[in-house]
């Protein structure tokens, strides 16, 4: 994803001499292509990402659209006071670009770890926030926030992301992309549990369940009728974020789908919990601890579907 975003970025400041790239002094074997191609619009503002937020909304308030860019808990958490009232209280054109969501970063422990941000930065006025599925998905989004007005948060994982559409796919913020169709269960992911979730549909279909896999890339703004009409139809929903429960994707979905679940359809959240999340290891270590990995993913959808099956044949 890491290196979706910075040849998606190089492609617009080659036509739009308004973008800039802020790092906190991290992206090293990354984002050197643009330091080198634009020196004049690059600056790393070092280990200091309260005055790299204060720079970008300074070259934004000029006319400039300003990408920051961070190992994910740095550019949100470590300074969330100046992007709430320097850029997002201001709607200004900074583009906040973590590195590493959710557990990526899993061996440097729960310091590097980003498993609250989504909730956090949907408070915040004014802001976008993406968390694409792809490389794919990573590109549409860059040109998609550059283009829009005000402030955004995009999230990336990191390296070597398995690329899940092998076309471009119509991208629109807000509204979510079927990435697979299926009738027994639908599955929304967002942000880098899109490859897991495909992979368990993979097994899933191996057994006969087809499963209907969406990617929800935006989480704010949300179209709720686009999302109601994505999952219409199969009788389970669930929901798989890298994330903790509290503000997550399951909490962010239920409200505009309040009348399917009146209608009987369950929703079912699978996210990080909230014990065990100071642990160190790698991210398949972590997400399968959580039962995020695809193993873990296509036990949850099969039980409710062959126990919903069960129910029917029954009755």
């Amino acid at each position: 994803m890491r290196g979706a975003f910075i040849d998606a970025l190089m492609e617009l400041a080659a036509t739009d001499e308004r973008v800039w790239l802020l790092t906190g002094d991290l992206g090293f074997s990354v984002l050197e292509p643009f330091r080198e191609r634009f020196p004049d619009r690059f600056v790393n503002a070092g280990v200091a990402e309260q005055n790299m937020t204060g720079v970008a909304a300074g070259l934004a308030l000029s006319g400039k659209i300003a990408f920051t860019y961070s190992i994910a808990n740095f550019p949100t958490l470590r300074c969330l006071e100046h992007v709430r009232n320097d850029v997002c209280y201001h709607d200004l054109a900074v583009k906040i670009v973590s590195v590493g969501g959710g557990t990526v970063y899993g061996s440097l422990g729960y310091t590097h770890h980003a498993v609250e941000d989504l909730a956090i930065m949907r408070t915040l006025p004014n802001i976008t926030v993406i968390a694409p599925g792809d490389p794919v998905e990573v590109r549409l989004a860059v040109r998609a926030l550059a283009a829009r007005p005000g402030p955004a948060y995009l999230r990336l994982g990191r390296a070597s992301e398995t690329v899940v559409h092998p076309r471009e796919p119509a991208f629109e913020i807000g509204v979510p992309i079927v990435v697979r169709e299926g009738e027994d269960a639908v599955v929304v992911s967002t942000g880098g549990m899109l490859v897991p979730v495909v992979q368990a549909a993979d097994l899933l279909a191996a057994e006969g369940i087809r499963i209907r896999v969406v990617s929800l890339h935006t989480l704010k703004p949300l179209d709720a009728g686009a999302l109601a009409r994505a999952v219409a139809g199969p009788r389970h929903v669930f929901c798989v974020a890298e994330h903790v429960e509290a503000g997550g994707l399951g909490e962010m979905v239920a409200a505009p789908l309040a009348d399917l679940l009146a209608s009987g359809v369950t929703l079912h959240d699978l996210h990080l919990g909230s014990e065990n999340l100071f642990s160190v290891g790698r991210r398949e270590h972590l997400l399968t601890r959580h039962g995020l990995d695809p193993a873990g993913i296509a036990a949850a959808v099969r039980g409710e579907v062959q126990a919903g099956r069960r129910r029917a044949a029954d009755g």
